[in-house]
């Protein structure tokens, strides 16, 4: 079956990996990160340490020798002790950055200590259905604290009554779990998910008309094919363009390339099509960050058109991504979550 969505859990060197394929293209990829450092969405136990002057921040141990950064910090005295969320991936040899807000999130909702309220993904516009889902919440909700809110994810349509009350209240008695533990040494409190975990919560709308979990099946589905293709610089684009994506240690730079074709259009054509796969490209590779495109000639009267494209693209892509603009010599620069650890430091 090569047509359809297609998702594949297998393991690279003993670590948990998930692979989904949209008609035979890969479309999304998660690996397990090869250290035991601080991971996005882990929880600790955190105690402060030292204030960071001039960046309005402070240092925190997070136990075991690992260090967190939370900003907005003010107020804040050595010996805290708190409770932290990894926000996103920290660079080699820096403090993990952290949160003090937490979130819990499953395949149908997200608890939110500290943020009360109910929501219901905008997604979800049938107002019966609306209905439906607040009262399968109200149900659940009922015997937690005020301070707790409730999102329910768009994934939550049609579904099963019993299902998403099971989801949500698997989730509310971990939040209440956690948050009560704000005593002790520092120390993890919750792992982030694997690989395989994510892929069930997050790959939904639809869910995958297959899915593989026997061994090797990286292999057989030509995972691995895609894979390679990611560790060169080169992505090819149609008609023979292209997009060269270098990272360093201070940005993201991709370069668009035109290749054979010399029309007027060429430039514009180009930067279309960097525009539609250029949130893919990020996401499979794990870039985040500054980024900087470099993008072929075009006349300025379409670069609105090329923004509405980008910003179309990265709105379904899911991860944070700010369109930040031109510059004076005609580079586009975004500033992207990081989400994700870089392809090339999980390989």
């Amino acid at each position: 079956m090569k047509n359809g969505r297609i998702a594949a859990i297998d393991h690279i060197d003993g670590r948990s990996a998930a692979a989904l394929l949209v008609d035979g293209t890969l479309d999304d990829l998660l690996i397990d990160a090869k250290s035991d450092g601080p991971q996005p969405e882990s929880i600790y136990r955190a105690k402060s340490l030292q204030p960071m002057k001039g960046q309005n921040g402070i240092i925190l141990d997070l136990g075991h020798g690992k260090r967190g950064f939370l900003r907005n910090a003010k107020g804040i005295s050595p010996g805290t002790t708190m409770l932290v969320q990894v926000a996103t991936h920290a660079e080699s040899g820096k403090a993990a950055p952290v949160v003090q807000k937490l979130l819990f999130k499953s395949r149908y909702a997200i608890i939110t200590p500290d943020a009360p309220g109910l929501n219901i993904a905008r997604r979800i516009r049938d107002d019966d259905e609306r209905e439906r889902l607040l009262e399968i919440a109200h149900s659940v909700l009922d015997s937690v604290p005020e301070n707790f809110g409730l999102i329910l994810r768009s994934s939550c349509e049609l579904v099963a009554d019993e299902a998403i009350a099971d989801d949500i209240t698997a989730m509310r008695d971990l939040a209440l779990g956690i948050t009560g533990e704000t005593s002790g040494a520092p120390e993890m409190l919750l792992a982030a998910p694997d690989a395989a975990t994510k892929a069930w919560r997050d790959w939904v709308n639809p869910d995958p008309d297959a899915v593989h979990q026997d061994d090797d099946c990286f292999e057989t589905l030509g995972v691995w094919d895609h894979i390679h293709a990611l560790e060169k610089p080169r992505a090819p684009l149609p008609a023979g363009a292209s997009m060269i994506i270098e990272p360093t240690s201070a940005l993201v730079a991709v370069d668009v390339n035109t290749g054979n074709d010399f029309s007027l259009s060429a430039g514009l054509k180009a930067n279309m099509a960097v525009a539609r796969e250029l949130p893919r490209q990020l996401r499979l590779r794990g870039l985040g960050g500054q980024i900087v495109l470099d993008l072929a000639p075009m006349p300025k009267k379409d670069r609105r058109a090329f923004e509405n494209a980008l910003r179309s693209a990265f709105k379904a892509d899911g991860i944070d991504t700010a369109l930040v603009g031109w510059t004076p010599l005609g580079h586009y620069e975004l500033q992207r979550k990081r989400e994700r650890i870089p392809l090339n430091e999980l390989l």
